[in-house]
């Protein structure tokens, strides 16, 4: 027989969010497990691996600029240790982006050096893993909406409503303790999200502005830092989530020389006053995206959806994507016209519609075929390896679409040099063409990826019965 407690603590435990297990589903770049290098050893091999969150807002540069918070410190450290060296030992770093859960198992592997996050990082479940001095001090985490919806005072006045979190957020063991007391109270919890892989925390953040998303939580200092250039965002200050925290670095407990010399530069770094200067020209000069599914674009889309099937079904691919790029290129108007010569609702040129076949764009038909042919030739030339799945080599065929497939398969092949995944663009080889051509292409990649998440999650209702029923046939 259960008792009573038993049964009550399981029912508790059903209530509660799942844990995040997303994770993006192409192949992984494999590392083999390294030895723990001190400083002697790192000032040997002359590079400092650093394990960064991939979050774009953590590290990152744009065509020689620093967007990431955590660029300037590196780079900083990177000084001080070349400052110190002997026999002309200089170091470089070796930037290693991975996903913000995946960080500390990579550093316990010997994969790097040290860990810098840029954000809150729990330490659950870690082993042999040290902690710098304190990067910052007591830092909270804030409800973020956007201004015009309800406004919240506690925490407990989410009960029902959805947040939406990316994997490793810091708000997940707050969430679980307050819907423990919504549950003996009877009244629902609040719901995770746990968005899709390919979303860092300022895609989020750009969603929630948009009304993709309504709710999420992120630390003070992003919340701070992205209203400077999302201003519909609003911040809930007042209601109390979790204690503050403190954000460090982090070294394998037996690297302790690269712990010590990590907290001596740390107590004289100073965050220069100019650190978000470029941060702030590149992003508010960026296209950002609004919600594809407001009731105008939703009616359009209803109209839209025939042809978009039919040759999206055509070439194999979800006609939804179409209907992402669709919005982006044209925001679903048929008319639209480009000085430049793209046409339609793919705005797609004359000359490619010619590669594939197509001669009159004017008709929708014809345009919307010349783009689905045109993005399946692409993939088929380009990117049809087995490596690759297939969010990623969506991904891929959009770059291509956009800057041309031969420079992004040079990227790939910088990408594959420098120790990334030549198979995976989300935070990979898109950290190339930001470094090579600028946030143009990756915002562009960005936004239709976004238009599709946005699309994805209402697609019971973008899809009527029949058309599930003949597509399951």
């Amino acid at each position: 027989m259960i008792r009573p407690s038993a049964l009550l603590m399981l029912c508790l435990t059903l209530l509660l969010p799942m844990a995040a297990v997303a994770r993006l589903d192409g192949p992984l770049e494999v590392t083999k497990p390294g030895k723990v290098r001190d400083l002697a050893q790192i000032r040997s091999s002359r590079t400092l691996r650093v394990l960064v969150n991939q979050s774009r807002n953590s590290s990152g540069e744009v065509q020689g600029q620093a967007i990431g918070v955590e660029y300037h410190r590196l780079r900083a450290f990177e000084q001080y240790l070349n400052g110190h060296a002997r026999d002309g030992e200089e170091i470089t770093l070796k930037i290693i982006p991975k996903a913000k859960d995946q960080l500390l198992g990579a550093l316990a592997r010997g994969e790097g050096d040290v860990v810098a996050p840029g954000e809150l990082l729990d330490m659950k479940g870690a082993h042999k893993i040290s902690t710098s001095d304190p990067i910052a001090s007591d830092v909270p985490l804030w409800l973020v909406g956007v201004k015009g919806e309800r406004r919240f005072t506690k925490l407990e006045q989410l009960s029902g409503r959805t947040l939406a979190l990316t994997t490793g957020s810091a708000a997940a063991d707050a969430i679980n303790q307050v819907n423990q007391k919504l549950a003996l109270h009877k009244q629902p919890p609040v719901k995770v999200e746990w968005v899709d892989p390919t979303l860092a925390v300022e895609d989020v953040l750009e969603m929630v502005q948009a009304e993709i998303f309504h709710l999420t939580i992120v630390e003070k200092p992003i919340a701070e830092r992205w209203s400077k250039v999302l201003p519909k965002l609003r911040f809930d200050k007042q209601v109390a989530i979790s204690e503050p925290g403190d954000e460090y670095w982090f070294v394998r407990q037996d690297a302790s020389m690269l712990r010590a010399s990590i907290d001596r530069f740390l107590k004289t770094y100073r965050t220069p006053s100019d650190q978000d200067v470029a941060f702030q020209r590149i992003y508010r000069r960026l296209y950002q995206v609004r919600n594809p599914l407001a009731r105008a674009d939703r009616q359009r889309l209803e109209k839209l959806r025939p042809v978009l099937q039919k040759h999206a079904r055509e070439q194999g691919m979800d006609w939804l994507n179409l209907a992402a790029l669709a919005f982006k290129e044209s925001a679903l108007d048929p008319g639209a016209r480009n000085s430049g010569g793209p046409t339609g609702l793919m705005q797609i040129t004359p000359s490619a519609a010619q590669r594939v076949g197509v001669n009159n764009i004017e008709n929708l038909d014809s345009n919307v075929q010349a783009g689905a042919r045109y993005l399946a030739m692409i993939r088929r030339k380009f990117f049809a390896s087995p490596k690759l799945n297939e969010r990623e080599r969506m991904a891929f065929v959009l770059a291509a679409y956009n800057m041309g497939p031969e420079r992004v398969q040079g990227m790939r092949t910088e990408a594959r040099r420098r120790g990334l995944n030549p198979n995976q663009w989300f935070f990979q080889v898109e950290r190339i063409a930001m470094e090579q051509v600028g946030m143009g292409g990756v915002s562009y990649v960005n936004s239709v990826n976004k238009y599709y998440l946005a699309f994805e999650r209402e697609r019971g209702s973008l899809e009527p019965s029949a058309a599930k029923i003949a597509s399951r046939k």
